[in-house]
């Protein structure tokens, strides 16, 4: 592992209220952003890690998210369910952030064997707000 862990949503939302230069960075799509919900953060980054419809890269991932942050300061990353976060997480650490984390289990958690989704940063019941 490249980066610096992995959270559960609870450990992030601790994290991210404890430290006072900690970012949330939110790396799904606009359109999951406006459809599903956020998490209601201060200082909480929207930026996509792939775009929507398309699921093309965002090439500009890095410099979107680095704008006024230092090297050193916490980032945590969360995505639907883990998957494009760990990969914002490697992205973050090898252009020069000490500090990244993933949040397991994202926003929305993996589907249950009906598939409905209602684990995650929402099923946690942490803070949030449909856009």
């Amino acid at each position: 592992m490249s980066y610096a862990g992995d959270l559960t949503p609870t450990e992030a939302h601790e994290l991210l209220n404890a430290s006072e230069n900690a970012v949330l960075v939110d790396c799904r799509t606009q359109a999951e952003w406006t459809f599903v919900g956020v998490p209601t953060m201060p200082d909480a980054r929207f930026v996509e890690w792939t775009r929507y419809p398309d699921g093309s890269s965002n090439e500009n991932f890095i410099s979107d998210v680095a704008g006024g942050l230092t090297p050193d300061q916490p980032i945590v990353v969360i995505c639907r369910t883990g998957g494009r976060s760990e990969a914002a997480a490697h992205a973050l650490t090898d252009a020069g952030f000490a500090e990244v984390y993933n949040v397991t289990d994202g926003f929305e958690g993996h589907p249950d064997a009906d598939g409905h989704r209602s684990g995650g940063w929402k099923g946690a019941g942490l803070p949030w707000h449909q856009g």
